[in-house]
């Protein structure tokens, strides 16, 4: 991205895979760290200046159209803003029996209606509330969960999911989130985005946490959760809100607390080096490359206390 002759870079240095069994992997960081741009780059909706996206050890900038079309028939996303995704002048009918023709998924007009009734019961809905209505009738829950059963009938193997519970009631949250569970015992894997800690430790499995573009640490979500190595991290999570009536929420720890308008942000340096009460000479200086940050090598930090070279007690 581009200011007048300054460039922003949206993700830098970002490097991970998911295994080939089913597995949730889940994005977390503040707004503006990167997170929407990464998954946009994963789903192939936007090209990156340096580095490769590869699916089935094939790289995405090689792909032309009949290599897009089974891509997008194995990988497939999930948005935001379920009132910004449908077409108003459809009905519900319409989007589902579309994505039928386009990727052959059923022979004939009958089994395509099964095909839709199934897809729409395993996402909690009952397809006489659904069909036939147009997307302005139905809640933001309900739009959201129609997005997940047209995934649900592509049988993917990857579901990319940006905020996709942000703009729902809080009292569908956890059905959604339960839906991905279960397509996740389904040998559906899928990567989750958020701003919530909570929703992260919900759904478990494997967790990244983004800072300022960058990834500053990924493992086990237990392990992260629990046992924060990275001090991005540990703000994060005591930033969330506490059930203790003598914590004084939104009151910022004072170790972290700095004039942060007068820093100069450096590409070469740590992107929390200006906040970080443990900061060193070496994190104005360099970039701190991936370490393991525990015994069971569950759990991987960008920080150098845990270089023998900086920090010999903790490494």
């Amino acid at each position: 991205m581009f200011q007048g002759n300054k460039t922003t870079v949206a993700v830098d240095d970002v490097s991970f895979e998911l295994p080939s069994e089913p597995t949730l992997v889940t994005i977390v960081g503040e707004s503006g760290s990167g997170k929407s741009t990464l998954a946009r780059t994963i789903l192939g909706l936007q090209r990156s200046a340096s580095g490769t996206v590869r699916y089935r050890n094939r790289d995405l900038s090689g792909f032309r159209g009949a290599d897009w079309h089974a891509f997008r028939r194995e990988v497939q996303p999930v948005f935001q803003d379920p009132y910004a995704t449908y077409n108003p002048f459809y009905r519900i009918d319409r989007v589902l029996k579309v994505l039928v023709r386009k990727f052959a998924l059923a022979s004939n007009d009958s089994d395509a209606e099964a095909l839709i009734e199934d897809a729409l019961r395993a996402v909690d809905l009952r397809p006489q509330d659904v069909l036939g209505r147009y997307p302005h009738q139905l809640s933001g829950g309900e739009r959201q969960r129609v997005m997940l059963a047209r995934v649900y009938m592509m049988k993917p193997k990857l579901i990319v999911a940006d905020e996709p519970i942000s703009m729902i009631d809080a009292a569908l949250r956890a059905l959604f989130l339960n839906i991905l569970l279960d397509f996740r015992d389904q040998g559906i894997s899928s990567i989750f985005i958020t701003h919530n800690l909570a929703t992260a430790y919900y759904l478990g499995g494997r967790i990244m946490v983004m800072c300022r573009g960058r990834m500053i640490e990924y493992g086990d979500m237990d392990q992260v959760v629990l046992h924060p190595s990275h001090p991005y991290t540990q703000l994060l999570i005591d930033s969330v809100p506490s059930h203790n009536p003598h914590h004084r929420w939104q009151e910022e720890r004072s170790e972290y607390a700095v004039d942060a308008s007068e820093f100069v942000f450096s590409e070469h340096a740590c992107v929390f080096e200006a906040r970080c009460p443990h900061a060193m000479d070496v994190c104005h200086l360099q970039r701190p490359p991936f370490v393991t940050a525990d015994t069971k090598a569950s759990q991987q930090s960008a920080c150098f206390l845990y270089h023998d070279e900086y920090c010999p007690d903790q490494a």
